[in-house]
């Protein structure tokens, strides 16, 4: 069977299973044969019923002592309990509405069982245990476990994977000889095998590290191949130029590490491809102003700027600001959003398209149909994790191949950053201006509230101001005694409560845009004296007052989110307060949440986040735009990515399309990789 053949032609498929395959992402056989298992259930190690860990799946070995009589229980369930044990303890084993599991034990044998793993040290227990042979542990002594989908578990889909291993044609080679060689691994079809089958956990790990250096190579070849298909079009030709004209007008005095990011995007703006560089850098590290000096070299080469930002409000804040920076060398700014009046749009529009606007500030508006640039040279997306590639895209296609600078306050650990930028390159802002104070970060649990909010009192009475952020807008019916803060009851019930007589206000993401601004305008101008927010106010206007942050249900958020809403205050010269609530009682939220007490760098967080909680929780969501990772795992994978990367580049040095006959089913996978990837 080749491997192109539909997977409902699969002994065991048919045309309804392989309507829930598709949920999966699998249509073919070779699809189904690449569906790699999560994880195993190791039969082959298994434990003495004393030393089972508490409370986690595991295997134990075990003769049967005894069985009960099936019990009928209150509800019509019934249910059955047989008793075993070895040499260090005894194990209890119950089964619900399954009474035939026990038909099929002996008393006297020895049996595998598999489940959670209850009760005390002398006397263990599991519900619903898995029972297998010596027999079947023989012939499968390693048990593939795989993502499921509604109504297809990993059983059935080990059932429909051991079909296809039997009818299935080997699969073809992707990996030239020599990398096979250079890295010592198996072939596709032994791994593909060795890694659905292992007779052992180190056949297993051995094809894991072939499919995972695969599986990351085709990722890199891809996001170099996008790459250089935007750098094979002529961009914006630019002279270099001095920046220290633009320098010597500031106010105050540039970090050493804003120079740097300033000199190596200048520098790519002046050589023959496009700019496509990632700066990244902490919050309040100065983006900006680097983003700036970009700006600055684009108008004195005679181009347009356009400065794309995710919400109205940043948008506003960054026209202000480059307004500020750049007026005095004749750079003319435009705003553009979607909440403008229609006059003001249409001026702002004519202006764009005449050449009169040096540079546009906006928002998504700015990729619409009806916004034309008479001359763009230099594009910037702000916070690109809001952003996917699709959105950098089209920006980058109201011109022809502008320079694209990405900026990102969300810093990322170095094997993420090769990973999800392998397209970009990075410039990194890695020193705060000097002034700024690091953020004082307590935890705090919820019976301190009152305690809390008598402190915050007093910062009020001083003249500071206050963010509350909470993580819900309304109550939900299925919150239970564990509830969150909705942060409509709690702006109600608490922050009014506890502060009363001050002008206490309340922001949240289904306020319309408009009705946003004005909350955030009067918070800025300091007419109210606290804001009750969702995280909503993570990108938003700077209020050099605001001196305390307080995040309810603090263990509700990774550790980059909390240090993003903690970086929204801190940036006056007074002293500034975070305060992370929570009640949680697991030891894990107190780790996580006194390393944040006790560390101001945005990248060691990150990194952490990215270790305890992995990438999907990292970002939150999908948006960063790129394939789903089957078996790379970016914490322990990092020489694996490197490996990969060097052998992406070397292979489009020799062969810079995948052209040659060797690498045409390396192509092909390439392309269907990305293919079935979903650009936000």
């Amino acid at each position: 069977m080749k491997p192109d053949t539909p997977v409902q032609y699969v002994k065991g498929v048919g045309p309804k299973t392989a309507e829930k395959f598709l949920r999966l992402g699998v249509e073919t056989l070779a699809d189904l044969l690449q569906l790699y298992p999560r994880r195993y259930i190791d039969y082959t190690r298994p434990f003495p019923v004393a030393q089972a860990p508490f409370d986690a799946d595991a295997v134990v070995k075990a003769a049967v002592y005894s069985k009960k009589a099936a019990v009928r229980l209150p509800g019509g369930r019934t249910m059955v309990q047989v008793l075993a044990g070895d040499d260090s303890a005894s194990l209890s084993l119950t089964w619900f509405n399954t009474h035939f599991m026990a038909d099929k034990l002996a008393v006297g044998e020895e049996y595998y069982f598999e489940g959670r793993v209850r009760g005390t040290l002398t006397r263990r227990e599991i519900a619903n245990p898995t029972v297998r042979t010596a027999a079947q542990v023989a012939r499968t002594p390693m048990v593939a476990v795989y993502p499921q989908t509604e109504g297809l578990g990993s059983g059935q889909i080990a059932r429909c994977v051991a079909s296809a291993l039997e009818e299935a044609d080997p699969l073809p080679e992707p990996l030239p000889p020599a990398l096979l060689v250079k890295y010592k691994l198996p072939g596709k079809w032994e791994a593909v095998r060795a890694i659905h089958c292992p007779e052992a956990p180190e056949a297993a790990a051995a094809a894991r590290r072939r499919l995972t250096f695969e599986e990351l190579l085709t990722l890199q070849l891809g996001l170099i191949l996008l790459r250089s298909r935007g750098a094979a079009k002529a961009g914006a030709p630019m002279r270099g130029v001095d920046l220290a004209p633009f320098w010597a007008s500031l106010p105050f005095s540039p970090t050493a590490a804003q120079r740097r990011a300033a000199a190596e995007i200048c520098a790519d703006m002046a050589g023959a491809a496009p700019l496509n560089r990632l700066l990244q850098g902490d919050v309040g590290s100065g983006k900006t102003l680097v983003a700036a000096a970009g700006v600055y070299m684009a108008h004195q080469n005679g181009y347009q700027s356009a400065l794309m930002a995710p919400t109205e409000i940043l948008a506003a804040q960054h026209a202000d600001t480059l307004e500020k920076l750049l007026g005095p060398f004749g750079v003319r700014v435009a705003l553009l959003t979607g909440g403008m009046k229609a006059a003001a749009k249409r001026a702002a529009l004519a202006a764009v398209a005449a050449g009169e606007a040096d540079l546009v500030v906006g928002t998504h508006a700015v990729l619409s149909t009806g916004v034309e640039f008479a001359r763009l040279g230099f594009a910037v997306v702000d916070e690109q994790h809001r952003f996917g590639v699709r959105q950098r895209g089209l920006l980058a296609s109201k011109a022809q191949s502008p320079h694209v600078l990405v900026m990102s306050a969300t810093p990322i650990p170095r094997t993420l950053g090769l990973l999800l930028y392998g397209d970009l390159d990075i410039s990194i802002l890695d020193e705060l201006p000097p002034g700024r104070k690091p953020v004082k970060t307590r935890a705090v649990r919820g019976e301190k509230r009152r305690a809390m909010y008598g402190f915050l009192n007093a910062q009020i009475e001083a003249g500071r101001q206050v963010y509350i952020v909470c993580p819900r807008v309304e109550e939900g019916e299925a919150d239970g005694p564990d509830a969150l803060n909705a942060v409509k009851t709690y702006y109600k019930e608490v922050a009014q409560a506890l502060l009363p007589g001050r002008r206490v206000g309340l922001m949240h993401g289904k306020l319309k845009p408009r009705e946003k601004a004005a909350v955030m305008e009067a918070f800025k101008a300091g007419e109210l004296d606290a804001l009750v927010s969702t995280t909503v106010i993570e990108v938003g206007v700077d209020v050099p007052n605001a001196a305390v942050m307080v995040i309810e249900n603090a263990e509700r958020y990774g550790l980059s989110a909390l240090h993003q809403l903690r970086g929204r205050v801190g940036r006056g010269a007074q002293e500034s307060w975070c305060f992370l609530v929570s009640d949680h009682g697991g030891e894990s939220v107190r780790e996580r949440l006194q390393f944040l007490c006790h560390t101001q760098d945005g990248f060691e967080i990150a990194k952490y986040d990215l270790e305890h909680r992995g990438p999907g929780d990292f970002f939150g969501d999908r948006q960063h735009g790129l394939p789903t990772l089957q078996l790379a795992d970016l914490t322990a994978d990092t020489r694996a990515l490197e490996a990969a990367q060097k052998s992406a580049r070397e292979l489009l040095g020799q062969d810079p399309k995948l052209a040659a006959p060797g690498h045409q089913v390396l192509a092909a996978q390439v392309e269907r990789l990305f293919r079935r990837t979903t650009f936000n």
